[in-house]
């Protein structure tokens, strides 16, 4: 997808997209000056913000609001069905980067949008399936498949060092001592910089490389070992209780 794309909301609120991504596919650092709902019908598409990173899996979505820089990478092959919205289309729509739950309607909506003409008349169907997509984008379940970014060097590197090695055991007095700091203060200063607790953080991190390395179609036991858990139930429980699937079942 062209990352220099231009819009025009003269005559509707928001532009539907169709686009499909083979594997390995990028796009660099680009922003729009309008927001923009991502949504997977296959594959996994993992977005990097300056805030932070998101992997959305098949059939889940990423709101990005308008002006945020963004890069993308693709697992997978991925059909990418794409809304960009008028920011001020509604004054209640999300102001902030999120992986989202689509739903069944939402997903229809946005199929049918596609075929949908650029001007139509007031009162119309066309009109009210516009209006409809806009009502559901407002009520979209936020998932915790996004990891914030924190502020100082130090906290990065460490990030970008549990990111290298999710199956490494990262816990609270290693990453401590990586850093020369005492347990206490590495967890006041990655809540205050993340918003998470360390041990959530590394969850996070586990979780949204076991849903691309499961997406490349690995089986699930070298999943869960290779990521430091000690047995497929483990990993499996963690993953239902987060997810409410078998990741055996998530991607069918």
């Amino acid at each position: 997808m062209s990352t220099s794309l231009q819009f025009s909301f003269a005559t509707r609120p928001l532009v539907p997209f169709a686009h499909d991504y083979s594997h390995g596919a990028a796009e660099p650092w680009h922003s729009h000056d309008c927001a923009q709902l991502l949504h997977t019908l296959s594959g996994v598409a993992r977005v990097e913000t300056e805030q932070g990173h998101w992997v959305v899996p098949p059939g889940r979505g990423v709101w990005l609001p308008a002006g945020t820089r963004h890069r993308l990478h693709v697992t997978g092959n991925v059909a990418a069905r794409t809304l960009f919205v008028d920011p001020y289309a509604r004054a209640d729509l999300p102001s902030v980067c999120q992986v989202v739950q689509v739903s069944a309607l939402l997903r229809e909506l946005i199929v049918t949008s596609l075929e949908l003409p650029e001007e139509y008349a007031a009162g119309s169907r066309e009109e009210r399936i516009y209006e409809l997509i806009l009502d559901e984008i407002r009520v979209m379940t936020v998932l915790p498949f996004n990891l914030p970014e924190p502020e100082t060097p130090a906290l990065q590197r460490l990030c970008r060092q549990i990111q290298a090695e999710p199956g490494r055991p990262w816990t609270t007095d290693l990453a401590a001592t990586q850093l020369n700091v005492s347990q206490r203060t590495l967890l006041r200063h990655f809540r205050q910089q993340t918003g998470l607790a360390y041990s959530e953080w590394v969850r996070r991190a586990r979780l949204m490389e076991a849903l691309i390395r499961l997406a490349q179609g690995q089986p699930v036991l070298r999943v869960a070992l290779d990521l430091g858990y000690e047995s497929h139930s483990a990993f499996s429980a963690m993953f239902r209780r987060i997810l409410g699937v078998s990741p055996g079942n998530y991607f069918l």
